[in-house]
C-alpha cells in the first residue's frame, strides 16, 4: 500500500489511518508541486475500492480498474500544468517501447487529463462539451489504440507517430477546455454523484489545487463537505495549508508532503521515467515543454507589468478604478520582470519589439503559451487580492489574449500587429469603460 510512492513521509501516516479504520471522510494533501500529492489521492481512491488489502500488486478487478484510471467510483476535478507530465512520460515511452510500464505510464498520464472531463460534470455542462468534443473523441480513439497496440511487434516510427497524435490531442484539449479554477457548476455536479450509490465499496473523489476555487465552488463544496456520504472519500490537495477557506479546512483532515531531497527526486526520475538526469524532479519534467517555464514566466511579466505601467502613465488614471488592479501587478511582479533583462519601456512599441527580440518573433517562444503564462499571473493577482471588483479587469485580459492569439494561431496573422492591437484594446477599456 502506498509503495508507488517514492521519497514522501506523508504516506505513513495516511496508512496507517487507513489500515486502523481510523481515516477521515475529507482530506486535504499540502504541498510543494512535484510532491507526489496526486499519486497519494489516485492511490487512495484505488485502496479505498480494492477487494482485498489494499497490496500495491493486488490482482482484483478494482485495483485493475483503478490502474487504468477507468473505475466508475473515481471522480477527479481541478486545474494543473498536465503538458510536462505528459511529455515526459511520452519520452519515457518511446525511449522504453517495448516496456509494458512505459507504455502504462505515458497511458495514465493521458488518462488524467481526460478524467477532468467525465460524462458526470459535461452532462450538465453544454457549452464546454460542445468545446471539447472533439478533441476528447480524438483523445479517447487514440487511448484505445494506444491500449491494444503490440509494442513488441511493432515499428519505432509507428509508435512514435501515434505518441506524437496523442500529444496533440491531449494538448489541444486541455488548451480549449480546462479553466483555471473549478465552475461551481462542476461541483454541484460532483455532489450529486457523491450522493449515488457506489459501483464497488466506495466513491473516491478528488479535487487538485483547490486553492484556485472560487467563492462559489467553495461554498457548494462547503455543503457537501458538511454532511458527507458515509461511501464516499473526499481528498482536496493544495499547496498552502493555509490557502484553503477556515471552513473548508476545518472539516479536513490534513496531511503534508514535503518537498523531497535531491537523492528522493533522482529516485523518483529513475524509476519513474527510467531516467538518470541529475535535475530536480520540477526542472526534469519542464525540461520536456517546448518552451522553458523559466524564460517564459519573467518575460510574461515583464510584459504584464509594461502594460500595467503605460495604461497608468497620464495623470487622469491615477483616479481609475483600475488603478489599484493595475498598480498590484507592477508590484507583484516587478522583480520578476526584471529577471527577463529587458529595459523598461512606457511606449507600447518599444515593449512589441523588446518581446519579438527576445521570442524570436515567437519561434522560440510558443504565442499561445507565452499568453497562457500571462494570464496565469494576472489570475494570481486576482486570487492573491480576493477582490470582486477585480474580476472584470482579469475578464478584459482573457478575453483581448484570447482573441490575440486566435488571430495569430488560426488567422495567421503578425505577431507584432496582435500585439499591437492587443495593447491598444487593454489600454483603452482600461482607461474607458473601466474607469
Amino acid at each position: 500500500m502506498f509503495e508507488n510512492i517514492i521519497a514522501q513521509s506523508a504516506v505513513n501516516q495516511l496508512r496507517d489511518d487507513i489500515l486502523g479504520a481510523n481515516d477521515a471522510p475529507s482530506m486535504l494533501f499540502f504541498g510543494p508541486p512535484d510532491s507526489g500529492k496526486g499519486s497519494a489521492a489516485l492511490e487512495s481512491a484505488r485502496v479505498y475500492s480494492c477487494k482485498g488489502e489494499g497490496a500495491w500488486k493486488c490482482a482484483c478487478s478494482e485495483c485493475e480498474m483503478h490502474r487504468f484510471l477507468a473505475h466508475n467510483d473515481l471522480l477527479i476535478l481541478g486545474s494543473r500544468n498536465f503538458s510536462s507530465d505528459i511529455l515526459a512520460c511520452k519520452s519515457s515511452f518511446i525511449k522504453n517501447s517495448r516496456n509494458q510500464n512505459a507504455k502504462y505510464l505515458f497511458y495514465r498520464s493521458l488518462r488524467k487529463l481526460q478524467l477532468r472531463f467525465s460524462s458526470v460534470v459535461l452532462e450538465n455542462d453544454a457549452k464546454t462539451a460542445k468545446e471539447v468534443s472533439s478533441a476528447l473523441l480524438n483523445l479517447d480513439e487514440g487511448l484505445n489504440e494506444l491500449l491494444v497496440l503490440d509494442t513488441q511487434n511493432c515499428g519505432e516510427k509507428d509508435i512514435e507517430k501515434l505518441a506524437n497524435l496523442l500529444v496533440k490531442d491531449a494538448l489541444k484539449l486541455e488548451e480549449e477546455g480546462l479553466s483555471d479554477s473549478v465552475p461551481v457548476g462542476h461541483i454541484r455536479s460532483a455532489s450529486y454523484w457523491c450522493r449515488l450509490a457506489p459501483a464497488g465499496k466506495r466513491k473516491t473523489f478528488i479535487i487538485e489545487n483547490a486553492e484556485k476555487m472560487s467563492d462559489d465552488s467553495l461554498n457548494s463544496l462547503l455543503r457537501l463537505l458538511e454532511e458527507p456520504p458515509e461511501t464516499v472519500r473526499i481528498i482536496l490537495t493544495a499547496q498552502r495549508r493555509e490557502a484553503i477557506m477556515p471552513t473548508i479546512l476545518s472539516r479536513l483532515r490534513s496531511y503534508r508532503f514535503l518537498k523531497r531531497d535531491a537523492a528522493g527526486e533522482k529516485d523518483v526520475i529513475r524509476r519513474v521515467f527510467q531516467d538518470t538526469s541529475e535535475s530536480g524532479l520540477s526542472a526534469y519534467l519542464d525540461s520536456f515543454l517546448p518552451q522553458n517555464y523559466e524564460k517564459i514566466y519573467p518575460l510574461a511579466a515583464w510584459f504584464a507589468v509594461s502594460l500595467a505601467r503605460i495604461a497608468l502613465m497620464t495623470p487622469a488614471d491615477s483616479a481609475c478604478k483600475s488603478a489599484a488592479f493595475l498598480t498590484m501587478i507592477g508590484e507583484r511582479y516587478a522583480k520578476t520582470a526584471q529577471e527577463a533583462g529587458c529595459e523598461r519601456h512606457v511606449k507600447s512599441a518599444l515593449v512589441i519589439k523588446d518581446i519579438l527580440s527576445k521570442s524570436n518573433n515567437f519561434k522560440d517562444v510558443s504565442f499561445s503559451v507565452f499568453f497562457k503564462a500571462v494570464l496565469e499571473l494576472i489570475n494570481n493577482v486576482m486570487r492573491t487580492a480576493n477582490n470582486a471588483e477585480f474580476i472584470p479587469y482579469t475578464d478584459l485580459y482573457k478575453k483581448y489574449i484570447n482573441e490575440a492569439v486566435t488571430s495569430v494561431d488560426v488567422y495567421n496573422i503578425s505577431a507584432a500587429a496582435a500585439l499591437e492591437a492587443l495593447f491598444y484594446k487593454i489600454k483603452t477599456a482600461l482607461r474607458g469603460r473601466y474607469g
